[in-house]
């Protein structure tokens, strides 16, 4: 059973009971409604308390449900509240821990709520695409205000319990023991003669509700990039104003429109893929793992030093290791300039600089590394620097420490083979900047032992990484298919296009930036690296030469003033050059291209269905175990818009039988031989499937 029923000296007390949140799934709703009509029919039952085992009062409705028969089979949540209203008994919430979407909704639906202060309540829905399906909408601003309940529901952001203090939404406060409080507030509440006082009886009031509501929309719907639901949320809470009936209606209608469209299924997607990317198929959850007290970073450069932050912002002490004193020095002066800019923008203390400094121990001796559980290696993207480091780290290590390293593209199975102990090597691809972004690549070499994996999988949470385990291959997930991405985005140059209007295309899609102004910002001579070693590996390989008739003109960038686009002193805005738009234009007619002009449409397909291509081509060869990571790792990492899923996702949605029929049409065009279709899309297409079913 997910619901139990205990009586305590004559009140009925209903505990959720389904971990690790208490989610509302169909057994844990038909647990509530069978201890609420048991009650009921209990005459020594004199009242109500409605909980939450565990750690959690509820985190909500089930999403795994939505989409089946299951998110709609009776009793719905709408029921268990509808019974809970009708009750002549008073039911009394007590809500601790967390009480999120449904569970605060389920709360709301109670006669009267008891609670702790640090309880975090919010209504998130907004966040899979969706807005409050069972009179949350309704109810929350009858209880906090018109205001506080539009910036709670629009945003989904998650709020104290104290902070509500005073209003309708608490009628008390818990001093220590939230249940005997609450056994006490409910057999109080069973002397007063009902009806018992219902939420949806209270009227919303505001002094100038429509033209707020407006404003609210307008901004909103200014904001909302590709996603439907924060206007649909303010849609919904406008309808508060109604008789609750017609509002509950409305609500109602909403929920159900949007459960169905493309941007919800996506953003469910993107919830369940970040979860799901934590499971690796051959590595038990109960995998034992290893301490990690103390880490060290070898390389104090924007890389490293960004390593180093995420690690002492989680209290956990590093060495950091430079070959100079002035590229020491240069790094700790970096990671206290990024502190600083943070307690600027108010998002920490001012105390907290010196004591995450603290964490920090410089060196310039490897010596000084022979404790360290975990060593990142965060030096030059070169091989043979790579093996120099990791030859004295297998020397200085101590026996069972896991050697990292931060490569963003070469052979990890190399660099460990450079150690006497290839089992504890792994690859730990940061994203730049490594204090910001989300992402963390877990590449995992022939040799890596399991325990390693698990250990770096676990201490990815613990940092607040989202981690997906990427195979040895040349730029593991995420840039081996951004090189597709590129390539195509370089061809397009050739036929016709220029960078504006690519970037104009590919933002229009939902990304920030475009393939170009992302160049720029990354550092145009990054690639030209790639390119000119992928040129000796590789003779075969086509790609556009634009690029690197940018970077022979010294074009590398927003760092230098001039990439793709021009730049200004202290302006970060790209403004289109003429002269490298020349330059694309001769250089097509050096190659004596015929320019055409390329509809968005296609600058979409293309750089998308190169996305997914070699996506396909990952999963076949196990590079990745499932197209869910491949989403995880786009939607954190390289900026695609999360109410679209991720790539493999988007091309779900599409349609795989129209991706192979575009590909095959493009396969027909200019660089043709670049598109090989992935045997996996190909199979897939035929079978009428999806990447994700």
């Amino acid at each position: 059973m997910t619901a139990q029923y205990q009586v305590q000296d004559g009140v009925a007390v209903i505990s959720l009971d389904n971990p690790p949140v208490n989610g509302l799934g169909h057994s844990t709703r038909v647990g509530i409604v069978d201890g609420i009509v048991r009650a009921l029919d209990d005459p020594g039952i004199k009242a109500i308390v409605l909980t939450g085992a565990g750690k959690a009062f509820s985190g909500g409705a089930d999403i795994r449900e939505f989409g089946t028969s299951k998110a709609l089979q009776e009793p719905s949540l709408q029921t268990i509240i509808d019974t809970i209203e009708a009750s002549a008994k008073p039911v009394v919430a007590a809500v601790h821990s967390v009480a999120m979407g449904g569970g605060l909704e389920l709360a709301l639906g109670c006669h009267y709520r008891v609670t702790v202060k640090g309880t975090r309540i919010a209504l998130p829905e907004v966040d899979l695409g969706l807005l409050p399906g069972a009179g949350g909408t309704q109810r929350l601003p009858r209880v906090v205000g018109l205001e506080t309940a539009v910036n709670m529901i629009v945003s989904g952001k998650t709020m104290a319990a104290e902070e509500f203090a005073g209003t309708k939404l608490f009628d008390h406060f818990a001093a220590d023991d939230l249940l005997w409080d609450a056994l006490k507030f409910a057999r109080d509440a069973a002397t007063v003669v009902g009806p018992h006082p219902r939420v949806r009886d209270l009227k919303v009031h505001h002094e100038n509700a429509e033209a707020y509501l407006g404003f609210v929309r307008n901004t909103v719907a200014a904001t909302a990039g590709g996603s439907p639901a924060p206007v649909k949320c303010v849609d919904a809470i406008a309808a508060s104003l109604k008789p609750f009936d017609q509002g509950i209606k409305e609500e109602r209608d909403a929920f159900l429109y949007l459960l169905t469209s493309p941007e919800s299924r996506a953003l469910r997607h993107a919830f369940l893929a970040e979860r799901a990317a934590s499971k690796i198929p051959d590595v038990p959850s109960d995998t034992p793992v290893r301490d990690i007290k103390q880490v060290a970073v070898v390389g104090a450069g924007t890389m490293g030093g960004g390593i180093a932050m995420n690690f002492i912002n989680a209290s956990i002490p590093v060495t950091l290791l430079e070959t100079k004193q002035e590229a020491l020095d240069r790094g700790l002066a970096t990671i206290r300039k990024n502190y600083e800019a943070t307690i600027k923008k108010g998002k920490l203390e001012p105390e907290a600089l010196e004591q995450r400094m603290a964490l920090i121990t410089p060196t310039l001796s490897y010596d000084d590394l022979k404790n360290a559980d975990l060593i990142v290696e965060a030096v030059f993207e070169e091989l043979g620097v790579k093996e120099q480091v990791f030859k004295r780290l297998d020397e200085v290590a101590k026996p069972g420490a896991i050697l990292a390293s931060n490569t963003s593209t070469l052979d990890v199975d190399k660099i460990a083979a450079f150690t006497k102990r290839p089992q504890d090597v792994v690859g730990m691809h940061f994203f730049s900047p490594a204090n910001v972004m989300k992402l963390l690549e877990v590449v995992r070499g022939k040799d890596t032992a399991k325990d390693v994996l698990a250990t770096v999988m676990k201490l990815a949470k613990k940092i607040k990484k989202t981690a997906v385990v990427s195979g040895v291959c040349d730029g593991f997930i995420g840039n081996r298919m951004i090189e597709q991405y590129s390539r195509q985005a370089g061809f397009l140059l050739d036929e016709g296009a220029l960078p504006e209007q690519i970037d104009k295309a590919i933002e229009k899609f939902g990304f920030a930036m475009g393939p170009f102004r992302m160049s720029d910002m990354a550092g145009n001579d990054i690639s030209w690296a790639i390119r000119k070693r992928r040129a000796i590996e590789q003779p075969s390989f086509t790609y556009s030469k634009t690029a690197d008739l940018l970077c022979e003109a010294g074009r590398f960038g927003q760092k230098v003033g001039a990439g793709w686009y021009d730049y200004r002193a202290g302006d970060r805005k790209a403004y289109p050059s003429q002269q490298v738009n020349d330059m694309i234009i001769r250089h097509s007619e050096h190659f004596s291209v015929t320019r055409r002009k390329i509809s968005d449409e296609e600058i979409v397909e293309r750089l998308m269905y190169a996305l997914v291509n070699e996506g396909a081509l990952i999963i076949e060869e196990g590079i990745a175990s499932k197209a869910s990571d491949i989403d995880t790792v786009y939607l954190s990492g390289y900026g695609f818009p999360r109410w679209r899923g991720g790539p493999m996702q988007y091309a779900d949605e599409v349609g795989l039988y129209n991706v192979a029929q575009a590909i095959r049409r493009y396969a027909k065009g200019y660089q043709g031989k670049a598109w090989r279709i992935a045997p996996r899309l190909q199979k897939l297409a035929d079978a009428g499937a999806g990447f994700n079913d």
